[in-house]
């Protein structure tokens, strides 16, 4: 009796998984589109990028800042807190592509709270010169139009911030790969589907487009410097002021640049880890989100052909979810016979975002400190 129950309900469950898949498909077209970008007065803009090493396509992501469509007047601080960080090295060659730009390096080790990324911010944020402010990781790579997209729908009195979600783009190694596929075919996904059912308010690390009056207005960079998830805090921090974080409807690209199972693995369950302590009623509903491992999980209870059915039309759904989003962005077609193997991978790292309270990070271990504001234990690094 309590195996019949439990098949039911990892039937039940995976049946909900497939549908959910293909709501997430058909939201692809809405989501995807990419007006022109509206020409007006461009104002001067900072944008800011903090680094970390000499990371797989860094030269080609900063350059893609540089090389913008954009009249008004662009200050490119870039960040690092070691005078021996191999990315200095980019930035001079950076310099030297680039020499009409302003290009600014910011070389400070001064130790402000547990978050390391949130630390180089601060200690960029002084050579702020210009009223807008564009944030984004080093990892990402965008389009000629971006400044003049995030900047241009930001609220025009000066409030609020604007952020986009991010598609995947591989080094064309497995764990590259399985990464690419886990943005495509979970995560952006996700992120549509949630937007549109009004159940996500997003602010993304890929691009935070933002005024320094607001910056100030919530205690600066400084306010987030412990924070686990400081993207995240911040586009709440605006809501409690009253202020709006737009998402925009185009995706920039992330550089997928896992080069072993191992970083693979550390670098989704950071990320799974994430999720869970910001929106621990939204990570458990995301179970229904793991249609092929439940489907498998009835099969191994004795579900039968019924069962062994499920578990292909799970992958199919997957399929056609990962098709439509190469297919809206333009992007280069996946390799479906991974989708089996990322689907598990995807349902240990959703387990394990459970269990776990550590994570790692840039080389460094952290103990995550559960509260309204998860935040990072500054005392429990490890070098």
């Amino acid at each position: 009796m309590m195996q019949d129950a439990l098949l039911l309900v990892l039937f039940s469950a995976a049946v909900l998984g497939c549908l959910f898949t293909l709501v997430q498909a058909s939201l692809v077209p809405w989501f995807a589109r990419r007006e022109q970008a509206a020409r007006g007065p461009e104002q001067a803009v900072t944008v800011l990028l903090p680094l970390h090493g000499d990371e797989t396509g860094l030269f080609a992501n900063l350059a893609s800042f540089c090389d913008q469509d954009y009249s008004g007047p662009i200050q490119i601080i870039l960040g690092v807190r070691d005078r021996h960080d191999p990315a200095i090295h980019v930035v001079g060659r950076l310099q030297r592509a680039f020499p009409d730009h302003q290009i600014e390096l910011v070389v400070d080790a001064t130790a402000v709270g547990s978050n390391p990324k949130v630390a180089n911010l601060i200690g960029m944020s002084s050579r702020i010169r210009h009223d807008i402010v564009v944030l984004a990781d080093s990892d990402i790579r965008v389009e000629p139009d971006h400044l003049r997209r995030v900047v241009g729908a930001l609220d025009p009195s000066g409030g609020g911030a604007v952020t986009c979600p991010y598609f995947g783009i591989s080094i064309d190694n497995p764990w590259s790969q399985l990464a690419r596929l886990g943005i495509d075919g979970q995560f952006l996904p996700g992120i549509m589907l949630g937007v549109r059912l009004g159940l996500a308010r997003p602010c993304l690390g890929s691009t935070i487009c933002i005024s320094r009056d607001s910056l100030a207005g919530i205690g600066g960079f400084e306010a987030f410097a412990n924070c686990l998830a400081d993207d995240h805090a911040l586009g709440e921090a605006l809501r409690k002021r009253g202020e709006t974080v737009v998402l925009l409807p185009f995706a920039v690209g992330h550089i997928c640049s896992e080069a072993s199972w191992r970083e693979l693995w550390l670098h989704e369950v950071r990320w799974a880890l994430t999720i869970r302590t910001v929106d621990p009623v939204g990570y458990v509903a995301w179970t229904i989100g793991h249609a092929f491992p439940l489907a498998l999980a009835a099969l191994c209870l004795g579900g039968g052909l019924p069962a062994c059915a499920l578990a292909v039309t799970a992958l199919a759904c997957r399929a056609i979810l990962v098709r439509a989003i190469a297919r809206g962005y333009q992007l280069p077609a996946h390799r479906y016979w991974l989708i089996p193997v990322r689907d598990l991978l995807s349902f240990a790292v959703f387990i394990a975002g459970f269990a776990g309270r550590n994570v790692s990070w840039k080389g460094r271990r952290f103990r995550v400190l559960a509260g309204r504001r998860p935040i990072l234990d500054q005392g429990a690094t490890l070098e």
